[in-house]
């Protein structure tokens, strides 16, 4: 059974990441909005509904990008059009066409990270753009996916495909998912290689880079529990460190002293190349990785380490101070 709250923003912005698979929290305001959050932190609204004698979930977006009202909203129409009747659509189109309905309707990425998934297409869904939705089949779905190097992107290919067709059915271009039976690819999931001791060379490797942008936005990866796209985004105007905020979210002592000795000159806390933010330091990522001797070390393992040793509190003072306590307990 799922667990029942009322949805609020910081909430939902605090949940606890599973360690793997997926969890599932109800709204008490509207009981047929749930909220899956997975291992990757990824938490997406849907409301469940049985048509046809089968129990489907119906996705209605990512958190935050999709707002809680704008869900709540949302539930009533998406039940109702679940059980219309579906519309055939006899004209035809390319997929390259339908690609850019999907794109428009179902996919909710934005600035950089939309940017990576149209490149992703270009490159390895090239030779399906020019033919017709309804004349590709599943060998050469297989094809394509066969040709892809390296199982993650591969899978993450097939995964898309697989949403497409789906949609394309719902909106009655084709009558049936060509690739609706074709089996995942298996792939070997990745051991998080973070542990206490690991942190603790992390934190002093940081400390001692000579970059002093890189350097903060690396410790704030530690003392600010967000997952690394938010923290290079985080703006000046968001801080409240009068009552140690960031936006909703409390800010520990550590992140504090950190941003106070930032210069306060611009827009961003963590300046980019132009006028933008700073998006993905990679380079000096994998030269502090090298250094600390932690293989395969993402960005996100951090948020990911943190998040499951926090102890959650619906109170922001309380939590605040579970953050302060894990960091005196895991960098001791």
């Amino acid at each position: 059974m799922a667990h029942q709250f009322f949805f609020n923003p910081f909430i939902l912005d605090n949940l606890p990441v599973p360690s793997s698979g997926f969890d599932v929290v109800q709204d008490i305001s509207e009981p047929r909005l749930r909220l899956y959050i997975t291992s990757h932190g990824v938490k997406s609204f849907f409301v469940r509904k049985r048509i046809n004698g089968k129990d489907k979930r119906i996705i209605i977006g990512n958190y935050p990008d999709v707002d809680i009202e704008t869900a709540r909203n949302a539930v009533q129409e998406i039940l109702e059009n679940a059980i219309k009747k579906r519309v055939v659509r006899n004209k035809k189109i390319s997929f390259e066409k339908f690609l850019n309905i999907y794109m428009a309707n179902r996919v909710k990425r934005k600035g950089y990270s939309k940017d990576k998934l149209e490149r992703a297409i270009q490159r390895h869904l090239k030779i399906l753009l020019d033919r017709n939705l309804s004349e590709i089949m599943s060998q050469d779905v297989v094809s394509v996916i066969n040709n892809i190097e390296g199982k993650a992107i591969a899978g993450r290919m097939q995964e898309l495909l697989q949403s497409i067709f789906k949609y394309a059915v719902d909106l009655g271009y084709i009558k049936q998912n060509p690739i609706v039976n074709l089996p995942k690819i298996e792939q070997n999931r990745r051991v998080r290689p973070l542990n206490k001791a690991g942190l603790q060379k992390l934190v002093r490797a940081i400390e001692k880079e000579e970059n002093q942008t890189v350097r903060s936005a690396f410790l704030m990866l530690v003392y600010g529990f967000a997952p690394k796209s938010k923290i290079f985004s985080m703006q000046w105007g968001d801080l409240d460190f009068n009552h140690y905020m960031w936006k909703n979210k409390p800010l520990t002592d550590a992140a504090v002293v950190v941003l106070e000795n930032l210069p306060q000159d611009g827009k961003w806390v963590f300046p980019g190349r132009g006028r933008g933010h700073l998006t993905d330091p990679r380079l000096a990522w994998k030269h502090l990785v090298k250094k600390v001797g932690i293989d395969n070390l993402t960005m996100d393992d951090v948020y990911k380490f943190l998040m499951r040793k926090l102890v959650w509190a619906s109170d922001k003072e309380e939590v605040r101070m579970n953050m302060n306590t894990l960091l005196e307990d895991v960098l001791a």
